[in-house]
């Protein structure tokens, strides 16, 4: 216990984590979307990257538990193993570049990549081609690098279930369940490069409750505002999440 206890994040690193962890349980509540984006660049300026993603995966693994099994009945579940299997692919490459690039540099990329995933979430890109089965590996390969890096393999999905005919429920489904699948490629890949270890306990048992009530808290929130309000909030939560996270601030964060 002891041991335990003397591992937990305390200062700026345990504030990181507590508002992370809340600002991303809010997105996730309200809006289905962006807490890894918001989670990640803020839980890294005190714990860093090589921390934060694997514990955001840890974290988000029971909301993801608990929405899987009604997405099962309703998803395309053939396009999601076609995609899974591209996600196999790519999701290793993104692990290893995780665990062996500079902490520094991971930050300044994986902020980057985070708003590069936001401008393709607000500009409305679809995918308009014609689904066929290597389209849609190579859909999952692009996820599955971006999921090992930073836990945002959602984007260039979303993008190309939604330039399909299938209706808002089943694509919804569909998306679910794929990152269900993901995340389980995503915990193998992790363990396997050694970023998924008994280390994450601690801060899991800080952030996790947080997260539970940011989720509570959004889920109480919708319906107060439009749906656009409500993901215009989102995309700016987003935004200056990755801008905060950026190492140029590191001087005035860990300031005494």
């Amino acid at each position: 216990m002891s041991d335990l206890l003397s591992a937990l994040p305390s200062g700026p690193a345990l504030a990181w984590l507590l508002v992370a962890a809340l600002a991303g349980g809010l997105a996730r509540g309200f809006s289905g979307f962006g807490a890894a984006m918001i989670f990640i660049p803020l839980a890294s300026i005190g714990l860093g990257p090589r921390v934060a993603v694997p514990l955001m995966l840890a974290i988000e693994a029971v909301a993801i538990a608990l929405l899987t099994p009604g997405a099962w009945k309703l998803a395309d579940r053939r396009q999601v193993g076609v995609m899974a299997l591209g996600s196999v692919l790519g999701t290793p490459l993104g692990a290893m570049a995780l665990a062996a690039m500079d902490p520094q540099a991971l930050r300044w990329g994986v902020a980057g990549l985070i708003l590069a995933m936001l401008g393709l979430l607000a500009s409305g890109w679809r995918f308009r081609g014609r689904p066929s089965d290597p389209v849609t590996v190579g859909v999952g390969v692009a996820g599955g690098v971006l999921g090992g890096i930073a836990m945002v393999s959602g984007p260039p999905v979303m993008a190309y279930l939604l330039g399909q005919t299938d209706n808002a429920r089943r694509i919804r489904a569909s998306f679910a369940l794929y990152l269900a699948v993901a995340s389980a490629i995503i915990a193998i890949a992790y363990v396997a490069t050694g970023l998924l270890r008994a280390s994450l306990l601690p801060p899991f048992l800080l952030g996790a409750p947080v997260y539970a009530l940011g989720i509570w808290g959004g889920s109480r929130m919708f319906g107060l505002a439009s749906d656009r309000t409500f993901r215009l909030a989102c995309y700016a939560m987003i935004a200056m999440a990755a801008v905060l996270g950026l190492p140029v601030w590191d001087g005035m964060w860990h300031s005494p």
